[in-house]
């Protein structure tokens, strides 16, 4: 039986992988179907990590995280998880798609989520070259630029209200002309001078060469198109919650959830089921940051090593 099943490979789960076995657990496994790293890995330049100084990847950045992890007697297994269950005596159960399942005693789920995709052409081709979806991670390679968003929720008025502190102007895209958002955040995004609203707009076309993102065309309520010269594109339509692990056979999850997926945890990463952690970006209001889902995944690990302990 494993001590600890850590479910994810990106910085949450290695970190998790990492604390656990250097904290003194003998029997860890972290279940990543594919190479570990997460989403980060394809992002081109990272200048907000911590001592990562200089030019560096996302993918130069994860390179040496398993082997540090491994090390310590990480073990990784290369399968894909489609459920966590718990049975009465407290035990889980790791059933993987081969048919086969593992136990453990306890559990660190870290299977992140992924932004949803605006849908318009270009989108996937720009991305990472243009088209973003994190204003923390690239708002400032467009200082004292242009840029423009797209959403009309509480993350994507926020985010403008982000980017107007460090680019010229914001323009704001929505479908609607009304805004899914907190009254106070409305009221700043209208205040903001350098903030102008492209409402009853649907993004059409991201167009661009061979550097990157030029402009974007959207078209307007009476059916022309309006084109907006940027070289960012910042698209905040809502997350994917990669929450499928936690589904039960009669439908419902394993530990209590809000209403948009997320788990919800204490500040200890703690669900509402003994012995079951959640870290990084599945967790309710996770950052969505490398350095804070490193953190989550310490946090969990550590509480995980605690509650084996006490249950020896």
């Amino acid at each position: 039986m494993l001590d600890c099943a850590i479910i994810g490979g990106g910085p949450a789960g290695l970190t998790a992988g990492l604390y656990t076995t250097r904290g003194g657990l003998d029997n860890v496994t972290m279940f990543e179907k594919g190479m570990p790293g997460g989403q980060i890995t394809m992002s081109s330049e990272i200048e907000n990590y911590p001592g990562a100084t200089g030019h560096i990847s996302g993918m130069d950045l994860m390179i040496p995280w398993p082997e540090q992890c491994q090390r310590f007697g990480l073990k990784h297994e290369m399968s894909e998880v489609t459920r966590v269950s718990r049975r009465e005596d407290g035990v889980f159960s790791i059933q993987k798609s081969d048919g086969t399942a593992d136990e453990a005693k306890s559990v660190i789920v870290c299977t992140g989520s992924a932004p949803k995709r605006a849908g318009f052409i270009g989108e996937d081709a720009f991305f990472g070259r243009g088209v973003s979806t994190c204003a923390t991670c690239d708002g400032f390679f467009y200082k004292n630029k242009e840029v423009a968003v797209i959403g009309g929720g509480d993350t994507a008025l926020e985010e403008a209200l982000y980017l107007a502190k460090i680019c010229t102007k914001v323009y704001l895209i929505h479908r609607r002309d009304t805004f899914r958002s907190a009254p106070n955040t409305i009221a700043r995004v209208k205040a903001a001078e350098n903030i102008e609203l492209v409402v009853n707009a649907i993004p059409e076309e991201v167009f661009g060469d061979a550097k990157g993102v030029n402009g974007i065309r959207v078209k307007l309520q009476d059916g022309s198109l309006r084109q907006i010269d940027v070289p960012g594109v910042f698209v905040f339509v809502g997350n994917n919650v990669n929450n499928q692990v936690l589904i039960q056979a009669d439908g419902s999850f394993l530990c209590d959830m809000t209403p948009w997926g997320e788990v919800k945890v204490d500040l200890s990463m703690k669900t509402s089921v003994p012995g079951l952690f959640a870290a990084g970006d599945m967790r309710a209001e996770a950052p969505k940051q490398v350095v804070c889902a490193a953190g989550d995944g310490a946090v969990a690990a550590l509480q995980a090593i605690a509650f084996v302990d006490g249950h020896q």
